[in-house]
């Protein structure tokens, strides 16, 4: 009994260093890119009528974290992001410096728009345990 007991209280330990860890280390996530691949053939199925959007209508980044927009374009047409061309197999990198809200023209896009908003890194505490939180529920 005693030594269920000890367990449970390490685990207790861990699971408490665990969210200290969460809410106070700082946000270093390595590359700052979030990576959207324009995937093969979606021009085509565009073009028979389909009208699945292949990117999100808004991607959310963090200043200071993933504040630099990736768009890769396999497909084998021509893509058009803002002002920008994207050509067959080439990658465009748009790193943005301030808070904001961005809506661009896409035609990766059934509406042709979409919208990027970059949010203020989180400050310590249990804004940035939630932000953990999320940012590991959606990359799963």
């Amino acid at each position: 009994m005693r030594l269920v007991a000890g367990i449970a209280g390490i685990v207790g330990i861990a699971a408490a260093g665990a969210l200290a860890w969460a809410m106070f280390a700082p946000l270093d996530g390595g590359s700052r890119d979030a990576l959207f691949e324009i995937p093969p053939g979606t021009w085509a199925r565009r073009m028979a009528g389909e009208k699945r959007d292949i990117l999100p209508q808004t991607i959310r980044l963090t200043l200071g974290v993933r504040d630099v927009l990736l768009l890769r374009n396999s497909d084998k047409v021509p893509q058009i992001f803002g002002p920008v061309l994207i050509m067959p197999g080439q990658d465009f990198r748009l790193p943005f410096e301030t808070v904001s809200e961005n809506d661009f023209n896409c035609t990766a896009h059934s509406s042709g728009t979409m919208k990027v908003i970059v949010e203020p890194a989180p400050p310590a505490g249990l804004a940035r345990l939630r932000w953990r939180i999320s940012a590991a529920l959606h990359s799963a």
